[in-house]
């Protein structure tokens, strides 16, 4: 068998492709995927542990006719954190659950009644702009990692963050194939060597204590967490989830498109909505971040033409034993901030161009003052803190700010504004 040969998705690869070509996908969504529980103070055991067991969900609810891996989700990181700050984690992962039954809905939503009415409620002009609020806001996060050492400056900290960052850049602009699509893991491994060697010769500087993971077992479960829900968290998932299910159409589009097959019409939209929101739900359930459909993954299949359902299905399964072996989830867990910091300079910036590309793409014409107003209120409100907040009683508090708040403002705002062209913006 040519190792140029294309798989489609039904094909099965002999053996001695299948487990690596399945280790490729494994290290591609890696790096985000361990990456957004170490942000958010969740585990990245279980993290690993409800991608693959939510990739497998996906497969067995799109009838293994799309290859999509799904990994933990960077959209939902600003709900999780304010949330899990004001609540409660579990009260956050409530919320999560939640979104994922919300795409549920949406899905049986789309089989009756087609996506006409989302592109409606969810132009490209307010999707953009809301992606841009959701990397930005997360900014003030990657800068304190990067710089601050229990609030005080450090220049060593800001040192291994350009570090991180410069080998991260380097990879995915300078570096072809396959090593470009882990980016991500490189940089983290990168930037967590450089800082054993910088400790090794300089022992005040050395910040990676290993002492969990002599501690920590070699194999037992993932550390899980049940949900608690309240209404405040629930609604603001769902509506930061509007912005995520959109995410959601154009990684299928882009699937589609890569794989040369349709499948908004097989195994259907619906199929694939439902099948991304019961994973999230079922990772909420276990104590694991939301998912989503994985571009990094996406990439490895556009530059190995592998697209057998079978190759993801094998990573899925490696990322759940990955999950059982406990010294593995604590050398993850020694990952030092100024890592994390310079990491994340990379990755919620390419959130915002995302946004931007969205816009661009769509060609969003910002001479017409409509757009030039809901973009503008959508990113004030998102990045300036924008806060809704009333009593009722001595009881009940509602609080509704950043990310959900200007998801809200731009839906009505686009309902409301008359739309002169006639058109989506």
């Amino acid at each position: 068998m040519s190792t140029h040969e294309i798989l489609g998705p039904a094909d099965r690869p002999a053996l001695s492709r299948w487990i690596p070509l399945s280790f490729q996908h494994v290290f591609a969504m890696f790096g985000a995927t361990v990456l957004v529980p170490l942000l958010t103070g969740l585990s990245p055991s279980t993290a690993l542990f409800t991608a693959g067991t939510g990739t497998l969900l996906y497969i067995l609810i799109t009838g293994a006719k799309v290859p999509a891996f799904l990994g933990s989700s960077f959209a939902f990181i600003p709900a999780l954190t304010a949330i899990s700050a004001a609540y409660g984690m579990p009260y956050a992962l409530g919320g999560a659950f939640c979104a994922g039954i919300f795409y549920a809905l949406v899905a049986a939503l789309v089989k009756v009644a087609g996506t006409r009415w989302l592109d409606k409620a969810l132009p490209p002009v307010v999707i953009g702009s809301v992606i841009i609020v959701i990397g930005l806001n997360l900014a003030p996060v990657a800068m304190q990692s990067s710089m601050y050492n229990n609030g005080t400056y450090s220049l060593v900290y800001f040192s291994i963050a350009l570090v991180t960052l410069a080998i991260a850049i380097i990879v995915s602009v300078f570096l072809k194939g396959f090593f470009n699509t882990i980016a991500i893991l490189i940089g983290l491994v990168g930037g967590y060597l450089f800082t054993l060697i910088m400790g090794f010769f300089f022992p005040a500087y050395a910040i990676i204590d290993f002492s969990i993971v002599q501690k920590a077992s070699w194999f037992g479960l993932p550390s899980f967490a049940m949900p608690k829900f309240g209404f405040v968290p629930v609604l603001t998932f769902i509506i930061v989830s509007l912005a995520t299910i959109c995410e959601h159409l154009g990684d299928t589009m882009v699937t589609s498109k890569v794989v040369g097959r349709d499948f908004y019409k097989n195994p259907g939209l619906h199929r694939t909505l439902l099948g991304d929101g019961l994973a999230t739900a079922w990772a909420a359930l276990w104590g694991g971040p939301p998912n989503t459909t994985y571009g990094e993954n996406i990439g490895v299949m556009a530059i190995t033409k592998v697209y057998s359902v079978w190759v993801i299905g094998g990573a899925a399964v490696v990322a759940v034993l990955l999950s059982f072996i406990q010294k593995f989830g604590a050398i993850i867990q020694t990952i030092p901030g100024p890592v994390m910091g310079g990491m994340s300079m990379l990755l919620y910036g390419l959130i915002a161009s995302s946004g931007l590309r969205t816009i661009v793409e769509s060609g969003v014409d910002y001479k017409d003052k409509r757009n030039l107003t809901i973009s503008s209120v959508i990113m004030v409100i998102g990045i300036g803190g924008g806060i809704l907040q009333f009593n009722i009683g001595s009881e009940f508090r509602f609080a509704l700010g950043g990310v959900a708040l200007a998801t809200v403002v731009g839906i009505l705002l686009n309902l409301v504004i008359p739309n002169k062209n006639g058109t989506d913006a």
